[in-house]
């Protein structure tokens, strides 16, 4: 009977392991999205499911929730219904994308190419969140000029930029503080509280949409210039 306990095989991490490898990502993804991607790693994990699956679950459910939002966008559904896929398909989607690394980490099935793929699928997904934000404003107030709408997907891109220039090597922070009062002002370029924004506008008052695409667009250009200044006075310092 005892050697018998000695030889089992021991237990699989919990989700609980796979959260403290996360990567963080802000106050509202570190509190949700992360340990709803702990929970999909753990599940993985058990069953034997490589990360690269996930990255794709992440591209699929992305993809499928932006493409269902433009669908209704222009039918006589009620509005908080596209609202409501927003809101939780968009949420999905991103813990799947917060899965994957903790399951590769964990699991040492860290790659060159998986960290790429991961990258690829996430510019697909945004792209394509982009497209349905831009479809609901302009349903919504057919005379928005097409400027505002190519300005606000311009600026959204410096989401992905500056996300994979923190994770190389030549990586930098304009403000290093982690107290309270600046996670919570970070949480405009939290992704995860920003599409959770999104979802809840789409969901409640979607007439709103050109404006949350017009207070994307400050935020994402004004972040934009302040790193240009930032980086070039260190550059220039340096």
């Amino acid at each position: 009977m005892r050697s018998a306990t000695l030889s089992a095989e021991p237990a699989p991490p919990g989700a609980a392991e796979f959260y403290r490898v996360n990567r963080g990502g802000g106050l509202f993804s570190e509190g949700l999205s992360q340990r709803a991607g702990a929970v999909f790693a753990a599940l993985a994990y058990r069953l034997r499911i490589p990360p690269t699956i996930l990255t794709a679950g992440n591209l699929v459910v992305g993809l499928a929730t932006s493409a269902a939002v433009v669908a209704l966008a222009s039918t006589d559904v009620p509005t908080w219904v596209a609202g409501l896929v927003a809101l939780v398909g968009w949420q999905l989607a991103y813990a799947l994308d917060c899965a994957d690394g903790q399951l590769a980490r964990v699991a040492g099935q860290t790659s060159p190419a998986g960290a790429r793929v991961d990258v690829l699928c996430d510019i697909a997904v945004q792209i394509s969140l982009v497209t349905a934000l831009s479809a609901v404003a302009v349903d919504q107030r057919p005379s928005t000029a097409s400027w505002v709408v190519a300005l606000f997907a311009g600026t959204w891109m410096v989401n992905l930029v500056t996300s994979v220039m923190q994770s190389g090597p030549n990586s930098g922070s304009m403000v290093t503080s982690t107290s309270l009062p600046v996670r919570v002002v970070k949480l405009v370029r939290d992704y995860g509280a920003v599409i959770f924004v999104a979802g809840l506008v789409l969901l409640l008052v979607p007439q709103w949409t050109i404006w949350l695409l017009a207070a994307f667009t400050v935020v994402n250009g004004g972040f934009l210039l302040a790193s240009i200044a930032f980086t070039g006075r260190t550059a220039l310092r340096s």
